[in-house]
């Protein structure tokens, strides 16, 4: 090992591969990260997950969405948004997270250099700079964290700015008045029901029948319904034939003869991973037909023991959350170093408008494994706290085994779901049953409540455990008999009287 320049070379600094560089930092050894930005943090901190999310925030901010329900629909906090009201929130974040993490590496001492990383050798990367000089540096073990990039079909006129992609649009120069978004996918979701939110008008586009297929059926009806009601035309079950710039707008046309016209069109269709520049053939790794690697899932090792990879570029379930966890355990791994593995039960989080976020089993998926189950709903209309925020919509679903009682899913549609839906995970992963939602108390008035709600629902329809029924001794069973005959002796004597 001290032959080689570093212990452990990572190739990307975005969720997987800074948790994987902090990790090995504080385990005292040699680790380069390699990132062909001059800027750390990947797509995740710079075109993908903290700028939709701060994008996000903005919007239901400058727009008074979360006032409308008791000052109307033309209530407003500014009357005209533009562009740069969107980016100048989103700049700020941006620089703080990117400062944050150029912090964090130099008190771990991890060496950061910036430039395009490809093997050269099982052992060995070229790097080359945007001076043009190249480097080449070797290491005993290797971390892939390259994550995706925008998937941009041929038949798609992109321009960068009438027709763009997910890491274009954060840079349009104005907001348009109406907006075409291609793809139902998380991001398509996302965008699209944030621009409705500033009274955009918005057309969803996806040619499959269903959307977002691995949410609750329940939940995407309930935020479908949503939706349309705030004003997204979604049009599902109708492959694109065309898409046409004609300058002053852009026309799209269906399979199912209909057309499209928007200002503008966001192109949301599915992401590739990043891995064609990484001369991937000099180590024997190959890659699907979206450039994503395969790997253990309990190490993360490829298919060469001394090479992992981690986060979006090996696929499912492509979250910032999970690429975190799973950077940590990799660089752990591949150091010799135990650790705590991943728990079973990780939440999903769409920041949509409104939020959706799931932990553990669907409906569908326990009709499919054939358990038995009963289900609590709860709208958050119904609780105190909802009714003084002005919810008119929101729901908690929860599914519980009744062979066992186990919590086994939690689906949230509604303001602040994301972070609701943690009570679900610890509960989930403590093995806990709907009994903890009765027996406990939440505070009130909290949208949490709701937990206690859905429980109840349940609970009230579910079979009484023998050790909650209540026991009645053999004198206490015999009162009511022994009375019954004392009073018909009774009658008897009054009426012989």
């Amino acid at each position: 090992m001290t032959d080689y320049n570093y212990d452990l070379i990572i190739i990307g600094s975005g969720p997987s591969g800074r948790t994987a560089a902090i990790q090995a930092g504080k385990l005292h050894r040699r680790v380069l990260v390699i990132d062909r930005k001059d800027r750390l943090g990947g797509v995740s901190v710079h075109t993908g997950t903290v700028p939709s999310k701060t994008l996000r925030e903005t919007v239901l901010n400058l727009s008074g969405w979360r006032e409308r329900s008791f000052y109307g629909r033309s209530y407003r906090v500014k009357d005209q948004i533009q562009a740069e009201d969107l980016k100048a929130r989103l700049h700020m974040t941006l620089d703080h997270e990117v400062d944050v993490l150029e912090h964090q590496f130099n008190r771990n001492h991890v060496e950061v250099l910036p430039g395009l990383a490809r093997f050269v050798g099982p052992n060995e990367v070229e790097v080359a700079t945007e001076a043009g000089d190249t480097t080449r540096v070797t290491g005993d073990k290797f971390l892939i964290a390259t994550g995706t990039r925008t998937y941009r079909p041929d038949y798609v006129p992109f321009n960068g700015k009438t027709v763009v992609d997910g890491d274009e649009f954060l840079e349009m120069e104005e907001i348009p008045r109406s907006l075409v978004v291609v793809g139902a996918g998380v991001i398509g979701v996302e965008y699209a029901t944030m621009f409705s939110a500033l009274d955009v008008r918005v057309t969803l586009i996806e040619p499959r029948d269903t959307f977002l297929d691995f949410i609750d059926s329940t939940l995407i009806q309930d935020f479908t319904h949503q939706i349309r009601e705030n004003g997204v035309d979604l049009r599902l079950g109708s492959a694109i034939t065309k898409i046409e710039d004609e300058g002053s707008h852009i026309e799209v046309s269906l399979e199912n003869g209909r057309h499209v016209r928007g200002d503008m069109l966001l192109f949301a269709a599915g992401r590739m991973g990043n891995t064609e520049a990484l001369n991937l053939e000099a180590v024997g790794l190959e890659t699907d037909h979206r450039g994503r690697l395969s790997v253990d899932r309990k190490s993360y090792q490829t298919a060469v023991p001394h090479i992992y990879a981690t986060g979006d570029v090996i696929g499912h379930p492509s979250l910032a959350s999970t690429s975190l966890q799973q950077g940590r355990v990799a660089a752990c791994h591949a150091l010799e170093t135990p650790t705590l593995p991943e728990s079973p039960w990780f939440p999903y989080g769409i920041y949509s408008v409104p939020e959706m976020s799931t932990c553990g089993m669907s409906e569908e998926e326990l009709q499919e494994r054939g358990i038995p189950y009963e289900i609590g709903i709860a709208r958050f209309r119904e609780t105190s706290r909802g009714h003084i925020m002005g919810l008119e919509h929101g729901m908690l679903k929860m599914l519980f085994s009744l062979k066992t009682r186990r919590v086994l899913g939690v689906q949230i549609v509604g303001e602040g779901a994301t972070e609701l839906i943690h009570i679900a995970q610890a509960v989930l992963n403590l093995k806990g049953t709907v009994d903890y939602f009765v027996q406990n108390t939440f505070n009130y008035p909290t949208l949490a409540e709701a937990y206690k709600i859905a429980g109840l629902d349940a609970f009230n329809r579910m079979p009484i455990p023998d050790e909650f029924k209540v026991k009645k001794s053999d004198a206490e069973t015999s009162k009511p008999a022994a009375k019954g005959k004392s009073t018909a002796k009774a009658k008897s004597t009054k009426a012989a009287e």
